[in-house]
């Protein structure tokens, strides 16, 4: 392949990651190992999070008003080649092959959009998601569509999304998997749980919180940000099941890396995921991971995978327990660091690599 890749990294996040951010970081990273990247960005501050001296250009945001029109600017600009992490890029009137990316299906099943965005472009986004055809006319305007899981390729099959070639590029980790070696590392004394993610109603962090009735000796750490309201709605529910619950209200990379390490088990009790890339980056960390028994879920652990009934909080409890033996939880670590194998970020950019040379 003789022409650069254009990567559109203007999903990256300048005050702290979120999925697409992190995606976006961990693949064109490893892209530009492999092949000729220049990077598309919005925002100067975005280069600090990409290969060092990478060619790049910068262009409108990805909420302007000027998205529907971002090919004919790339156009202006030689590209031969497009990949963008999401799917909303604006394809009128592109003169180069085009790789769009659908995550996952999940605001259509949840349809509130994430409350940070801005007020016109979460009504924007209401819309989008009250039909399949906006999806479906946005992913056929690409040659080419990648999305994370094989559960999402599935639903886009089922959906009838697409004509278009569809490869699975996975989501991964940025911590090296291999730190601890192949026989795992010894349990933690604290008996510290820890939840990564939003607080949004199908998240289910009210499973978690009613499960450490049945832990007295374990606490649960929540460390994502929270509004001061949704904190006060869950702080009522600890009170009522008198369980040991702490809320970070957010995180820097190392101190998560250090609760994962001090933690006994990654947990979820979402009802529902696009991916859920904690569970990869507690695995790294050859941290066990307590989770919902839904489909993607058992796609990303798989037989590593400690699984509850969400509507349980028992049987979390149950699932927890089950690691209290020392010699069991270093076993579970091991085979963590084995899973975690499958979702690299070379292994990923190889495959968007495969997908791009295909068209």
């Amino acid at each position: 392949m003789t022409d650069p890749i254009f990567f559109d990294a203007r999903y990256i996040r300048v005050d702290h990651h979120d999925g697409i951010s992190r995606f976006s970081v961990g693949l064109i990273d490893a892209l530009a190992r492999l092949t000729k990247v220049v990077a598309i960005i919005s925002d100067d501050r975005q280069l600090e999070y990409l290969p060092t001296g990478i060619a790049h250009h910068k262009i409108h945001g990805p909420t302007s008003w000027q998205e529907p029109f971002t090919a004919l600017k790339l156009n202006r600009l030689g590209a031969k080649i497009v990949y963008s992490p999401m799917q909303t890029m604006g394809s009128l009137g592109r003169r180069f092959k085009l790789v769009l990316t659908l995550h996952d299906l999940i605001y259509y099943r949840h349809p509130a959009p994430p409350p940070s965005m801005p007020a016109a472009v979460r009504l924007m986004w209401r819309l989008y998601h009250l039909s399949y055809w906006p999806q479906r006319w946005a992913l056929n305007g690409a040659d080419g569509i990648a999305t994370v899981s094989q559960t999402t390729r599935n639903l886009m099959a089922q959906h009838r999304l697409t004509r278009r070639s569809v490869k699975v590029v996975y989501n991964a980790a940025g911590a090296a998997a291999d730190t601890f070696g192949a026989t795992g590392r010894e349990r933690p004394s604290s008996n510290s749980l820890v939840y990564m993610g939003s607080f949004m109603g199908y998240k289910n962090v009210e499973t978690l919180i009613d499960a450490m009735a049945h832990l007295p000796n374990h606490t649960l750490h929540l460390l994502s940000k929270i509004t001061p309201a949704r904190k006060a709605q869950l702080q009522q529910r600890i009170a009522a099941n008198s369980g040991a619950v702490v809320f970070h209200g957010g995180v820097s990379e190392d101190e998560y890396q250090q609760l994962l390490r001090e933690a006994v088990a990654l947990v979820s009790a979402s009802l529902d995921e696009g991916f859920g890339i904690p569970l990869v980056e507690a695995m790294s960390q050859g941290t066990p991971v307590v989770v919902s028994d839904i489909e993607i879920f058992r796609e990303i652990a798989g037989e590593i995978g400690n699984y509850f009934d969400p509507s349980d909080p028992a049987d979390l409890a149950r699932a927890i327990s089950s690691l209290d033996d020392g010699q069991l939880w270093s076993q579970e670590s091991a085979k963590a660091l084995v899973r975690v194998q499958d979702f690299g970020w070379d292994k990923s950019a190889q495959s968007l690599l495969e997908l791009i040379r295909s068209l």
